[in-house]
């Protein structure tokens, strides 16, 4: 009586059963949309070369991950020898240099970039996303402030890890 109530039940876990799938067009198609969505590691360094970026490995002694580096520069906008504009003037400028600012994020050129929160020389810093430092410098000499004489740049380059957020 056991066999014969064994037999259904292995016929019906045999039929469960699947042959592992072949790599359909679908499973392709599925892998390019995640590799657009979350690219390999290999991928973003192969783009960023092709690019122009400069970029190394570093191991994690840690974790013994490889973590991607890349070069970056960062802006100090300090404060300029022109800043004897009226405030109509100055509210201006800020506008279009805020506008500025938005457009470079926008077109993927900058990071991040932000006031300091002293009343310092250095008024704030951008860091720019450009293969060479002479990319980076001319974009931020297209500030308005910067052409207006309120603000002047100084300009380093910068290493982080490709893909970590803030914190």
């Amino acid at each position: 009586m056991k066999k014969i109530l064994l037999l259904p039940i292995l016929l019906f876990l045999l039929s469960c059963h699947q042959k592992p799938k072949e790599d359909t067009t679908e499973s392709k198609v599925t892998r390019e949309v995640l590799e657009t969505i979350t690219p390999s590691i290999k991928s973003v360094r192969e783009k960023l070369l092709k690019d122009g970026f400069q970029i190394f490995d570093y191991v994690d002694t840690e974790t013994g991950d490889t973590i991607l580096m890349q070069q970056y520069f960062i802006a100090f906008l300090k404060r300029g020898p022109n800043r004897s504009q009226s405030k109509e003037v100055t509210d201006s400028l800020q506008r279009l240099h805020l506008a500025h600012l938005g457009r470079m994020y926008k077109e993927g050129y900058t990071d991040i970039s932000g006031p300091f929160g002293d009343d310092g020389d250095i008024r704030g810093i951008t860091i720019y996303n450009t293969p060479t430092q002479k990319i980076a410098d001319s974009l931020a000499n297209m500030d308005p402030m910067v052409k207006a004489g309120r603000l002047v740049i100084e300009i380093h380059p910068w290493w982080a890890a490709k893909g970590f957020p803030l914190r």
